[in-house]
């Protein structure tokens, strides 16, 4: 079943910024879906803590077992429960997610937030969310599993690049500039 949503998916390492384009979405007029609220969501289920390791088992547990767009699958029915016409689906990490959603949404694009190590591990060690890596050794453990499961290669066919390593304006304006492209291209 194919739907006549907008799709904007989200895509970047561990703090690059995707943040900042997802509320910019929200500012006009996007609903948001947060791919990682599925993992975190199935750790609640069993009971354990969001730490970095135990979300990074179980992404790659549910990969293993459910297929590479298992937690794209699971994230397609929120999606379509959604009332809003324009969604931003934030966290793609694999080609096969993406295929998933263009399979179900025809009115797809890809962004990707860029952000050098060094910036990320900074704002990570900042926010301090439970899932944040509080160490370098813990921060590239995570960045190496995500690549594993292909989210450089999300990255290389992104539609559209933001580059974060300036100012939250920056950020924000390339955003507003790039869903304006998106919004251009898909609601004639």
């Amino acid at each position: 079943m194919t739907s006549n949503k907008l799709l904007v998916g989200l895509t970047g390492m561990a703090g690059s910024g995707k943040s900042i384009a997802e509320k910019t979405a929200t500012q006009n007029g996007y609903d948001v879906v947060v791919m990682g609220d599925e993992v975190r969501a199935e750790a609640k289920r069993r009971g354990l803590t969001p730490t970095p390791g135990n979300l990074g088992k179980i992404m790659l547990e549910l990969r293993r077992l459910e297929g590479q767009s298992a937690i794209a699958r699971r994230c397609i029915t929120r999606i379509n429960k959604a009332t809003n016409q324009k969604i931003i689906i934030d966290g793609i990490r694999s080609l096969s997610e993406v295929e998933e959603f263009e399979k179900s949404f025809p009115r797809f694009s890809l962004i990707a937030v860029h952000s050098s190590p060094e910036t990320r591990f900074k704002r990570i060690y900042k926010r301090q969310r439970s899932d944040d890596s509080q160490d370098w050794h813990t921060f590239i453990e995570r960045d190496l599993r995500e690549l594993s499961v292909g989210l450089g290669n999300v990255i290389a066919m992104a539609e559209y690049v933001i580059m974060n390593e300036g100012t939250r304006e920056s950020a924000e304006a390339q955003a507003r500039t790039i869903l304006k492209k998106v919004e251009k291209k898909w609601m004639k």
